[in-house]
C-alpha cells in the first residue's frame, strides 16, 4: 500500500465517522462549577462520548442560558432549543405530581445508597417513567442531592429549638412539617435576599440542603448548624432527553448512553460523600458551630412533625384530582426506602 493510498483510506474513515456524528444540545439552569454540574460534564458526558466512540457529542449550556429550571421539562419535551435538560421535579409539581413523593420523607439514604435507591425505584415503579413519558421525555441519568441542614442565627443545640421561630423553606412538604413541629414556615425566593433577611433578623433560620446554604454563605449570618446524613431532602435531578430524540438514536448509541450512565452511577455516591465531608469541615473552619444529629433525633423529628399524616392528606388531595396512583405509588416508594435505610 502506497503512502498516498493509506492517507486516502484514513481520510475516508475519518469523514465517514464525522458523517455519523450527532451533537446533542443540553440545558442546565445552574452555573457550571459545582459538584453536580462538574460531575455531569466531566464524568457522565465524557463517558457518553467515550462509550459512543465519538459518535455522540454534547453541546452543554449552563446557568439558564437556554432554559430556567422551571421551564426545563417543557424545553426537553419540545426538543427544539435543546435535546436534553436537567429537570427538578419540585419545580413542576402540577406536571409531575407523583415525583413529589420523594420529598415527602424526612429520613432517607445518602451517598451510594441514595443513588441505588432512586435507580431501584425507577426500575420497580414504572409509574414514574410513565409520568415523564406523558411529558414527552425519557430519563437517562438520575442525579441526587445532599441532606437537609438547619442554619440558625441563634444558638441551636437540638431540633426542638426551632419551635416558635421563623424558618425559610421552599418545599411544600417542609412547610407543613415545620408548622406541625411548632415553627413558622416562610416562603421566600432563593438568593441573596435570604441571606439579607437572616442578617436583618427577619428570619430566624433556613431549612435547606446543606450545600445550598454553604454556597450562599448563609453560615456567615446563621452560624449555628444542625445536619445529619439521615435528614433526607429527597432531592432528585432528572437528566431527561426528548422522547423523539431518544427514539431516533441508533440502538448502539442508546446502549452507549446507558453504559455511560452505569459508569457514572458507579462513582457518584463516593464523590458526593467526599464533597459533603469537605463542606462540613469548611463550615467549621469558617466559624460555624456544626452538630451532627443522631438518627434517633431525626426519627423523633419526623414523628413529631406528623410526617405520615401529611402524606395521607396529600394522597387524599391527589385522589380527588383523579390521580388514583397516588396511594399505591407512595406505598411502593415507602417499602423500597425503608429497606434502603435499614
Amino acid at each position: 500500500m502506497t503512502k498516498h493510498t493509506s492517507m486516502l483510506i484514513s481520510f475516508l474513515l475519518l469523514t465517514a465517522g464525522c458523517a455519523h456524528q450527532k451533537t446533542l444540545k443540553y440545558s442546565d439552569h445552574e452555573p457550571f462549577g459545582g459538584m453536580r454540574t462538574k460531575f455531569i460534564k466531566e464524568v457522565f458526558f465524557a463517558a457518553v462520548e467515550k462509550e459512543s466512540g465519538g459518535r455522540l457529542k454534547i453541546e452543554d449550556h449552563w446557568n439558564a442560558e437556554i432554559s430556567t429550571g422551571y421551564n426545563a421539562l417543557q424545553t426537553a419535551g419540545a426538543g427544539q432549543s435543546a435535546d436534553m435538560a436537567m429537570i427538578v421535579p419540585e419545580y413542576t409539581d402540577k406536571d409531575l405530581p407523583l415525583h413529589q413523593i420523594f420529598k415527602s420523607f424526612l429520613v432517607g439514604p445518602t451517598g451510594q445508597k441514595q443513588v441505588s435507591f432512586f435507580r431501584e425505584v425507577y426500575s420497580k415503579v414504572p409509574e414514574f417513567s410513565v409520568e415523564l413519558a406523558e411529558k414527552n421525555v425519557v430519563p437517562i441519568f438520575l442525579a441526587t442531592g445532599y441532606p437537609v441542614a438547619f442554619y440558625s442565627r441563634k444558638p441551636l443545640k437540638q431540633l426542638k429549638d426551632i419551635k416558635k421561630s421563623s424558618w425559610r423553606t421552599a418545599s411544600f412538604w417542609h412547610k407543613d412539617l415545620i408548622q406541625n413541629f411548632g415553627a413558622t414556615p416562610v416562603t421566600m425566593a432563593w438568593g441573596e435576599g435570604v441571606f439579607q433577611a437572616i442578617k436583618a433578623k427577619k428570619l430566624d433560620g433556613l431549612m435547606v440542603n446543606v450545600d445550598s446554604g454553604y454556597s450562599l454563605n448563609v453560615h456567615k449570618a446563621a452560624p449555628y448548624v444542625l445536619v445529619s446524613e439521615d435528614l433526607w431532602l429527597g432531592h432528585l435531578y432528572i437528566l431527561a432527553m426528548n422522547k423523539k430524540t431518544w427514539n431516533d438514536l441508533d440502538p448502539q448509541d442508546q446502549t452507549a448512553i446507558q453504559r455511560a450512565a452505569e459508569t457514572a452511577y458507579g462513582s457518584l455516591g463516593s464523590v458526593m460523600d467526599k464533597a459533603y465531608g469537605a463542606q462540613i469541615e469548611d463550615l467549621k473552619k469558617n466559624g460555624a458551630t456544626v452538630r451532627l444529629l443522631q438518627r434517633k433525633e431525626v426519627d423523633a423529628f419526623a414523628a413529631a412533625a406528623k410526617n405520615q399524616d401529611i402524606q395521607a392528606a396529600w394522597v387524599t388531595t391527589q385522589e380527588a384530582k383523579g390521580l388514583k396512583e397516588a396511594a399505591p405509588v407512595l406505598e411502593k416508594v415507602r417499602v423500597i426506602l425503608n429497606e434502603a435505610i435499614k
